[in-house]
């Protein structure tokens, strides 16, 4: 029975003979052919810094097809069908074809092979006929006497049934050949299906005419990555794969910024004195004192929303929808003390996330309303002690910014954004009064809110106007005071209880202070550095405490402490744009970072060492090997260098005109490769220890690059292309490298390439959905750890390698958007990802499972 997966099935490399030069040509020595002066790849390499030839570089397509030099062909015994093999077939030998047949018959235990045919019938008398007429045939007999297949004595079965039926191009007449009605009906077996081939070392002939140089023991891996098909060829040694998951696990160590870009209202201050905000799925709880961080890792999506209980032991958080079941949009209420999940509700209610939510003040705080980020907005009220929905109503507003319940009523909700604030009083029946006091068209928009003690309403927008609305004897609000307190936007209002109350400018980046006693007048204001960014979110140090210290959250990640009296200090930094470039130090628990927004950080354990503005938006990072460079590529085509000790600017390149989207050094440090959206590899020659460079060579290509790997050697390249194709490039000879098969074996210094067959196992594994693209990562330092990032935020942990669709990992999901980097600390003992819109970067330690 042909191709079943019982048989044993041999598949063969042959090597390539090339006459010119004569440096490098292949002949037979001592019983064995040997090719010029082999370095690196058995079977394939190559003599000095020659350009390929082009035999070799006409790289034999797996199973059959037109090949000019060499061909994947399957062999068959005519006389017993169960002994089989695959062999690479040099059609440019010098070598006889008579010969060729016998040496091929030794490998199926034939002696005297003389005859070779197709499938159906017709005889191959030449290495021409292989290459032309029978291009398209994959299968061969071979025989000993003139006997066609079908009638060879001996073999009273028609024809293996499972053997792929080709039309030949011949023009002789075939229709003579039987062929049973069986052979047509069935199907020719999918040549995709993976198969582990071991070869016996017995079976491997070693002393003819036609030595093989070469036993492959797996077949090729073929992944499908964006409807193309994918063929990643094996090394013909590499660790022995284990499917079983990893014994480390993933446990999250710290997190890096403040998610301030791009939401409102999320830094509050605990009873314990710890911070909490949160950054992607994370929310934080940072103890200065112990300089300590814990995490609340309920959430499976970004969290756009956060409400502190009144008692201020308990927290709402609203995550936003993501793809699949597990990723709905819900509010989770949990312990900041246990961290522990008290209560889901919403699943399945809200469409597109959650913009806002607020606990009720009167009653406990056991009501909680929540704001649908869809089109419509849906406002909704839950009693969450037990899940149950109190009523819901369509605000039918674009865009809703923030909601909150009446401190004096607990049935009075207030909701606010561009052009709208409208109160909604819940009537027992679930039903909603609404009273607009804004609407459209008014283009103000309503960016935060406050109250009095007495209940007034107090209101800043995008213009920089602060509003008080007061109530009057019939119950209708009206305008009681209204003031411009900022140039342009106002992002943030704190009602302190002795009645200041503190507005933070969003463009002017001041911070006030106004008396609501005296008819607001201002007390004071202080102004943060540009550097810092403009006020997001202010909360008191010492809740209840006057003593006027405030921690600002700002439009830039970043968190300041101080006060109106005195400056403001940094106490949290974050990369505040998108965070694509990440490094780690060679021999070191340090890692540095580039982002978009022009910053290069260098960071050791939870510590920032220093940040750097280069003045160029960067898209990748490399770290010398000695440890004290850092090289960054931007997206105008700079190359940036930094002293890696002091974070001191130490020079800038022009490269080219288009995004340098990744860079590595080689092992030894003097070779700089650089990966170009053009297409182009840009060789740089590194000395003085990685602060000196001088442009060395070019190597065209068409495709952009996004991920590059130097080999052990320093010889050749290795790129994966934006389609994920994998590229292989000859640093000597200055020439991409045609022929996969010729690579298969290079050794690589750092494997930081999505695809290869090494990693393939990444791709179409049989226990995720692949409806997402793996955008990121990364071989331990002791080969035994492989970490995967996709396009929708989850982070695997597999076995290296990882080359088969039934590999098993751990996993963890902290962002919603694209992981853009996971790199491993030198020692292997934590590593550290960056993803998402908001630069979330974080530090895993791994642990055992």
């Amino acid at each position: 029975m042909l191709d079943s997966d019982e048989d044993p099935f041999t598949v063969i490399s042959l090597p390539v003979y090339t006459p010119e030069p004569p440096a490098a040509s292949y002949g037979k020595k001592n019983g064995m052919w040997y090719g010029g002066t082999a370095t690196g790849t058995s079977g394939w390499s190559r003599a000095g810094t020659r350009k390929q030839s082009v035999a070799e570089s006409d790289a034999p397509p797996p199973g059959g097809g037109k090949s000019t030099s060499g061909r994947v062909i399957r062999i068959i015994n005519n006389m017993d069908h169960s002994i089989q093999c695959r062999v690479l077939l040099n059609l440019r030998t010098t070598q006889p074809f008579e010969e060729v047949l016998e040496d091929l018959g030794q490998v199926l235990k034939m002696s005297g092979a003389k005859r070779m045919y197709t499938i159906t019938g017709q005889e191959v008398r030449s290495f021409s006929q292989l290459r032309n007429e029978f291009a398209d045939v994959e299968t061969f007999y071979l025989g000993t006497a003139m006997v066609p297949p079908a009638l060879s004595p001996g073999v009273s079965a028609p024809l293996p049934i499972e053997s792929p039926i080709r039309r030949s191009r011949s023009r002789a007449n075939v229709a003579a050949i039987p062929v049973s009605e069986d052979t047509r009906g069935r199907r020719a077996r999918s040549k995709s299906r993976p198969r582990v081939l071991y070869a016996p070392e017995g079976e491997i002939i070693r002393n003819s005419d036609y030595t093989l140089l070469e036993v492959l023991k797996e077949e090729p891996i073929r992944v499908t990555i964006r409807g193309l098909r994918r063929t990643f060829y094996p090394p013909i040694h590499h660790a022995p794969i284990d499917n079983t998951p990893p014994d480390k696990k993933m446990q999250l160590e710290w997190v890096y910024g403040y998610r301030g870009t791009d939401s409102r209202r999320n830094l509050w201050v605990l009873p314990t004195g710890e911070l909490l905000y949160y950054v992607a799925a994370v929310a934080v709880m940072y103890d200065r004192d112990e300089e300590s961080q814990r995490h609340y890792t309920g959430h499976t999506e970004d969290i756009q929303c956060m409400e502190l209980h009144p008692s201020r032991e308990l927290v709402a958080s609203g995550q936003r929808a993501g793809r699949g079941r597990r990723a709905q949009a819900h509010v989770r209420i949990w312990s900041t003390d246990t961290l522990q999940t008290l209560h889901v509700f919403g699943m399945a209610e809200f469409e597109a996330g959650v913009s806002a939510v607020a606990f009720s003040q009167l009653n406990g705080g056991s009501y909680v309303l929540a704001v649908d980020a869809g089109r419509e907005s849906i406002l909704s009220v839950w009693q969450w002690q037990w899940g149950h929905l109190l009523g819901k109503v369509a605000t039918l507003q674009e865009e809703l910014t923030g909601a909150a319940f009446h401190p004096l009523d607990d049935n009075l909700l207030i909701t606010h954004g561009k052009g709208h604030l409208a109160f909604w009083n819940r009537r027992k029946d679930g039903f909603f009064e609404r009273t607009d006091i804004i609407k459209p068209p008014a283009r103000t928009q309503i960016t935060a809110l406050q109250f009095e003690q007495d209940g007034d309403v107090v209101t800043a927008d995008s213009d920089g106007f602060i509003t008080i609305y007061s109530v009057d004897s019939d119950g209708a609000y009206f305008v009681r005071m209204e003031f411009e307190a900022h140039i342009k936007g106002i992002s943030s209002l704190v009602m302190l209880s002795e009645g200041t109350l503190i507005s933070g400018g969003e463009k002017d980046r001041k911070i006030a202070a106004w008396d609501s006693l005296q008819n607001y007048k201002r007390i004071t204001e202080t102004k943060l550095p540009e550097s810092a960014g403009g006020i997001r979110s202010i909360y008191p140090q010492r809740p209840g405490r006057n003593d006027g210290n405030l921690y600002i959250g700002t439009t830039k990640n970043n968190i300041m402490e101080g006060s109106l009296q005195r400056r403001f200090n940094q106490v949290i930094f974050g990369h505040h744009k998108h965070l694509m470039g990440v490094a780690v130090h060679p021999d070191d628990e340090m890692f540095a970072t580039a982002g978009h927004d022009k910053n290069i950080a260098l960071w050791k354990g939870h510590k920032l060492i220093f940040a750097t503005q280069v003045g160029y938006e960067c898209v990748s990072l490399g770290w010398h090997p000695g440890g004290g460079a850092l090289a960054a590529g931007s997206t105008e085509g700079h190359l940036v260098i930094l002293n890696a000790e002091a974070g001191a600017h130490v020079a800038t390149l022009r490269v080219c005109g288009s995004p340098l989207n990744c860079l590595q050094y080689n092992s030894a440090g003097d070779i700089l490769a650089i990966g170009s959206q053009n297409g182009s590899i840009y060789l740089f020659r590194v000395s003085r220890d990685g602060f000196s460079y001088k442009k060395s060579n070019k190597i065209r290509g068409a495709q952009p690059l996004v991920q590059l790997d130097w080999s052990l050697d320093g010889n050749y390249l290795q790129t994966v292309t934006a389609d994920y194709d994998l590229s292989f490039w000859d640093i000597k000879a200055l020439s991409p490298e045609k022929s996969p098969i010729a690579m298969k074996d290079v050794k690589w210094f750092t494997y930081n390439s999505t695809v290869g067959f090494l990693v393939s196992g990444m791709w179409n594994n049989r226990f995720y959905p692949m409806t997402s693209l793996i955008t990121a990562a990364s071989r331990s330092s002791a080969h035994d750890l492989l970490i995967s990032g996709d396009s929708d935020g989850y982070l695997r942990l597999f076995r290296y390698p990882c080359a088969s669709p039934k590999a098993e990992y751990n996993e963890v999901k902290v962002y919603s958007g694209s992981v853009y980097a996971a790199r491993f600390l030198f020692n292997d003992r934590c590593l550290v990802t960056s993803g998402g819109s908001d630069a979330a970067l974080m530090l895993w330690e791994l642990v055992d499972d």
